[in-house]
């Protein structure tokens, strides 16, 4: 089985939609390496964008790592 890691960026500000984020690395082994991966990148988005552009829009990430299960032959 394997993890696909789906990020988004999103703001606070009403209005705003999240985008999708692509990512250097999106399938993963196990839970645990892509939320690991996914919350390093967050902080590495957060910290390349302007302090004062954050804190104006409340710019965040969202992320999900859903299982992918094997694809069955027929």
């Amino acid at each position: 089985m394997k993890y696909l890691l789906v990020m988004w960026l999103c703001s606070t500000v009403p209005g705003n939609e999240c985008r999708e984020i692509q990512t250097e690395i999106t399938e993963f082994k196990d839970h645990y390496e892509c939320a690991v991966y996914a919350y390093s990148t967050s902080v590495d988005i957060i910290n390349n964008i302007e302090k004062e552009f954050v804190n104006s829009y409340g710019i965040h990430t969202r992320f999900i790592c859903p299982m992918q299960e094997p694809k069955q032959e027929v």
